[in-house]
């Protein structure tokens, strides 16, 4: 078996923790973790300090190294993929950049966040977006997701910034590398219905569906989604 460095990054509001229950099984299966946190109150970075800081976690690692990305961690995660070899890039639930294009841009003309989210996120003193509405979170991110997992999840979501979002994708091109795209068939964030049309359309390929997950498999359904990270 080749040893692979599996380098997660996570989502908007997420951090390290999100993978607590992905991390072992890889690491069980005799690869490397590197579980990032991302300062996502840091309204001063965007996608290009987020690449530095995952690419900084990661180190000299002489191992095959397979980027995943989970949500807004697909904003960032192509930029690690393009600043070294990598044996793929796995996206999972995750939003899709365009180079050159602001986030904010694409979701406005294509329609890609479902945004029922938004009425549980408010603006907080220093202009981040913080989620004030646990059932709604529970409905929205983390549908099939049980209780407590939802309880347990939103202690520990954070501001985020949305310097990500507005400005222009620093992503010069889609890096030349292997890609997986892997979705939940429940997704309540991120519309399936975007995705059906623009994974094909920009990656070439079909998604991996897990079926009865909504946008966080690497909670609801660790064991599928691990397989596929293992997959890759």
């Amino acid at each position: 078996m080749d040893v692979a460095t599996y380098a997660l990054v996570p989502g908007a509001w997420h951090g390290a923790w999100c993978w607590a229950r992905v991390a072992p099984l890889l690491t069980g299966a005799g690869h490397r973790v590197v579980a990032v946190d991302l300062p996502c109150e840091s309204t001063s970075l965007g996608c290009l300090g987020y690449r530095d800081i995952v690419l900084d976690a990661i180190g000299d690692a002489e191992d095959d190294l397979i980027v995943v990305g989970h949500s807004a961690g697909g904003l960032t995660a192509p930029l690690v993929a393009a600043a070294r070899e990598v044996r793929r890039l796995v996206l999972v639930s995750a939003l899709l950049p365009l180079p050159g294009r602001p986030f904010t841009e694409q979701d406005e003309a294509e329609g890609i966040l479902e945004h029922e989210y938004q009425a549980g996120v408010e603006q907080d003193e220093n202009g981040n977006r913080r989620w004030f509405d646990r059932d709604l979170c529970g409905r929205t991110m983390y549908s099939g997701c049980s209780a407590e997992d939802v309880d347990w999840a939103f202690s520990h979501l954070r501001p985020q910034s949305s310097t990500m979002y507005t400005e222009a994708s620093p992503l010069a091109h889609w890096p030349d590398a292997p890609i997986t795209d892997i979705r939940g068939d429940d997704d309540r964030l991120v519309s399936p219905t975007w995705a059906e049309r623009a994974v094909p359309e920009r990656l070439g390929i079909a998604s991996a569906v897990i079926q009865g997950a909504g946008h966080s498999s690497m909670l609801s359904h660790p064991r599928a989604l691990a397989d596929l990270l293992l997959a890759a």
